[in-house]
C-alpha cells in the first residue's frame, strides 16, 4: 500500500507500473509460445495499455481549473521531462521518422537536429519567461501581453491552424495501428483510435494528460529501444548499433551496388499503390543539398518554439528554475529515442536486402517472398507491395515497396522476432500518437474554451460552465480530426512537417518580440500573425499546384516564408504605432527575472 501524497510517491508509483508491464510483456511470451494467435496478442497488447491509460485518465479527473488547465502547477521536474517528452514524441516520431530516413535518405535527419535543437530555443528563449507569465494558454499570454481582444483571437487562430493539422496526423497514426493490429478498416479504426485519445484527457484536463503521458512515455521508449538492440545483436552489429551506424549505412552502399540499381519506368509505378515507395536509391537525394538540409532543420527548431501544446507542458511547472530544467530532461528523454531512429531504418533496410541473413528477400524468388507470413499480412493492410516488373521471377531492388509508417511497425516480424516483439510496438505506436494527440486536442479545446469563451464571450461564466464547454469542445476537434484524418490527404510524416510551418509562420517572432522587444505592440503582433499566417499559407498553396517556388523553399519548409514576412510586418506596423503603455513595458521586464511570484499571479 503506499501511502502518503501522490506528487511525492511518483517514482515508486511508475516504478511499480514499469514493473507491470515488463510482466505483462513476459506474459504475453509465455502465451506466444503457448500457441495464442498473433492477431490475440496485438489486440491484448493495445486493449492492456489503453486500458491503463483509461484508468489513469479516470482517477485524474478534477473539477478545479488550475488542474483541468495547468496540472496545479506541480508537476516535478523529470516527470515533467517525461510527460513533455512524450507529448512531443508522436506518431510521426515513432512512426514514420524512420520510415522518412529509410526512403528518402540522410536528408531527412534534419528532423533529428531541428526537433533536438529546437528544444535550445524553448529553453533559451520562451519557457522560463512564459512559465513566469503565469498563464494558462499560449493565446493567454498573447492576449495580456499585447492587450485587446484581437490579438487574443488571432492567436487562437493560428494555434487552432497549426495544432489540428498536426492532430489529423496523430489520428491518423492510432488509425493505422488500431487497423494492423485489431484487423479493422482504417476508416473506422480512426475512430477507435479517437475514443482511446478521449477517455485520457476528457475528465481530467492537463492533470489526467501529464501522467497519462508520464505512463505512455515508459510504454513507447521500451517498446522503440528494445527491438533496435535485439535485432542489432541476431544482426551482428552489436549491442549497441548507434556507434556502427557508419559501418551498417556503407555496408548498404555495398548490397546496392551488388544487386545494381534499374529505375522503374513511369508505367510500372502506375501499379504500386498509392503511397508506398521503393527501397533503392531513388529516394536518397531528397533533402541532399546542404540549403535543403539546413532549411528543413531551421523551420523544425522555430516550429517546435512556436507550437503551443509544448509551450503549454512548461505552464505546468513548480517554478520558472523547475520550468528551464525541465527542459533539459525533456530533450535527454527525447534522445533516447531520436538517437535511434537512423539505426531502425539502417537494419531494416539490411534485414530486407542483405542475403546472408534469412530475412533477406532481394534476389529471392517472387513467389517464395509472396508466400511469407509477414508479407501477406502487411499486403493485406495495404502497406507493402511486390510486382515482377522485370519479368524475371526474380525479386529486384525496384520490385519491392512499403509504406512509411510499415518500416518500424513490420521490422520485427521482417527481422523474425517473436510476435510479442511487434505486440509491443504496436503499444508504443498507440502510445506515440496518443500522447501527442491528447496535448494537441486539449491545446486547441483549452485556447477555444478560456480565450474565447471566458475572456470574450462569457467573463461571468463559473467553473462548472467552462469545464463543460472545453469537455465539449475536446469531443468536437477530436472529431473532425478522425474525420479529416480517414481522408488521407497527407501522410503522417508531411502533415506534422505543415504543422510546424503553420505555428512558425504565425506565432514564431510574436512570442519572442513578445518577451525580448518591449516596443512590439498590439498592432504589430496582429499584423504579424495574420500576414504570416497568410503568406505562409498562400506559398504552400502556390507550391502544391505546381508553382515553382523560390530560394529553395518547397512546400516543406513554406515557414520561412511566413516567418519572414511575420518578422518584418511586425517590426514595422510596431514602429508605425505607438508604443506600449508604462504598464505594459514595465511587465515584460519583470517577465525576464527568473525568480519572484508569477506577473499574472490570481487573474486567472
Amino acid at each position: 500500500m503506499i501511502k502518503g501524497k501522490f506528487i511525492d510517491n511518483l517514482p515508486k508509483v511508475y516504478g511499480i507500473y514499469t514493473g507491470g508491464f515488463l510482466a505483462f510483456i513476459i506474459l504475453m511470451s509465455i502465451a506466444e509460445s503457448a500457441g495464442m494467435s498473433a492477431k490475440l496478442i496485438g489486440i491484448f497488447f493495445v486493449a492492456f495499455t489503453v486500458g491503463i491509460y483509461a484508468i489513469i485518465g479516470y482517477l485524474s479527473r478534477t473539477l478545479q481549473l488550475d488542474a483541468y488547465y495547468v496540472a496545479g502547477r506541480q508537476v516535478p521536474t523529470v516527470f515533467n521531462g517525461m510527460a513533455t517528452a512524450a507529448d512531443w514524441m508522436s506518431g510521426a516520431s515513432f512512426v514514420a521518422m524512420a520510415g522518412g530516413i529509410y526512403f528518402k535518405g540522410y536528408g531527412y535527419m534534419a528532423l533529428l537536429v531541428g526537433w533536438t535543437g529546437g528544444y535550445v530555443l524553448v529553453a533559451s528563449l520562451l519557457a522560463p519567461y512564459l512559465r513566469k507569465f503565469g498563464c494558462y494558454t499560449v493565446p493567454d499570454f498573447i492576449g495580456t501581453r499585447y492587450g485587446g481582444n484581437l490579438a487574443r483571437v488571432c492567436a487562437v487562430i493560428v494555434l487552432t491552424v497549426a495544432s489540428f493539422t498536426y492532430v489529423t496526423a496523430q489520428i491518423n497514426a492510432t488509425g493505422t495501428i488500431a487497423s494492423v493490429a485489431l484487423d479493422i478498416p482504417f476508416g473506422i479504426a480512426v475512430y477507435v483510435g479517437l475514443a482511446s485519445i478521449l477517455i485520457c484527457s476528457m475528465l481530467g484536463g492537463m492533470r489526467a494528460v501529464t501522467w497519462t503521458q508520464v505512463a505512455q512515455y515508459i510504454v513507447l521508449i521500451i517498446a522503440y529501444l528494445l527491438p533496435v538492440f535485439w535485432i542489432s545483436n541476431k544482426m551482428g552489429a552489436g549491442f549497441f548499433p548507434h556507434l556502427m551506424l557508419a559501418d551498417e549505412v556503407a555496408r548498404i552502399a555495398d548490397l546496392e551496388s551488388q544487386f545494381g540499381f534499374i529505375k522503374n519506368s513511369a508505367a510500372d509505378l502506375k501499379t504500386v499503390p498509392k503511397g508506398l515507395a521503393g527501397i533503392t536509391k531513388a529516394h536518397s537525394s531528397v533533402n541532399a543539398t546542404p540549403w535543403a538540409f539546413i532549411s528543413l532543420a531551421v523551420c523544425m527548431m522555430a516550429g517546435t518554439a512556436s507550437l503551443p501544446h509544448v509551450m503549454m507542458r512548461y505552464f505546468t511547472t513548480p517554478s520558472v528554475k523547475s520550468a528551464r530544467r525541465s527542459v533539459g530532461w525533456s530533450l535527454f528523454f527525447i534522445f533516447l529515442l531520436y538517437s535511434s531512429a537512423p539505426m531502425l531504418a539502417t537494419l531494416s533496410k539490411l534485414s530486407l536486402m542483405d542475403p546472408n541473413l534469412t530475412t533477406g528477400i532481394i534476389g529471392k524468388s517472387i513467389s517464395e517472398v509472396q508466400n511469407i507470413d509477414w508479407y501477406q499480412n502487411w499486403n493485406q493492410a495495404n502497406l507493402m507491395f511486390i510486382s515482377d516488373f522485370n519479368g524475371n521471377g526474380t525479386l529486384e531492388l525496384n520490385e519491392f515497396f512499403m509504406g512509411g509508417k510499415a518500416v518500424v511497425l513490420a521490422t520485427p516480424e521482417i527481422a523474425g522476432l517473436p510476435y510479442v516483439i511487434s505486440g509491443l510496438v504496436a503499444a508504443g505506436g498507440m502510445a506515440a500518437a496518443m500522447s501527442t494527440a491528447d496535448g494537441l486536442v486539449l491545446a486547441i479545446a483549452n485556447a477555444l474554451s478560456h480565450d474565447l469563451y471566458y475572456k470574450i464571450i462569457d467573463p461571468k461564466a463559473d467553473t462548472a460552465k467552462r469545464l463543460i464547454v472545453a469537455r465539449v469542445l475536446l469531443v468536437l476537434i477530436g472529431f473532425a480530426g478522425a474525420t479529416i484524418a480517414a481522408m488521407e490527404i497527407q501522410g503522417i510524416l508531411g502533415s506534422v512537417i505543415w504543422a510546424f510551418d503553420f505555428a512558425m509562420s504565425g506565432l514564431f517572432f510574436p512570442l519572442v518580440l513578445g518577451v525580448w522587444w518591449k516596443r512590439a505592440n498590439s498592432q504589430g503582433a496582429v499584423a504579424g500573425m495574420l500576414l504570416g499566417l497568410i503568406s505562409g499559407t498562400a506559398y504552400l498553396v502556390w507550391v502544391r499546384n505546381g508553382g515553382s517556388g523560390f530560394w529553395g523553399v518547397t512546400q516543406l519548409t513554406f515557414g520561412i516564408v511566413g516567418s519572414l514576412v511575420s518578422l518584418v510586418s511586425m517590426v514595422v506596423v510596431s514602429l508605425m504605432t505607438k508604443a506600449p503603455d508604462a504598464a505594459t513595458q514595465k511587465m515584460v521586464d519583470e517577465v525576464r527575472i527568473p525568480s519572484g511570484r508569477t506577473v499574472l499571479g490570481k487573474q486567472h
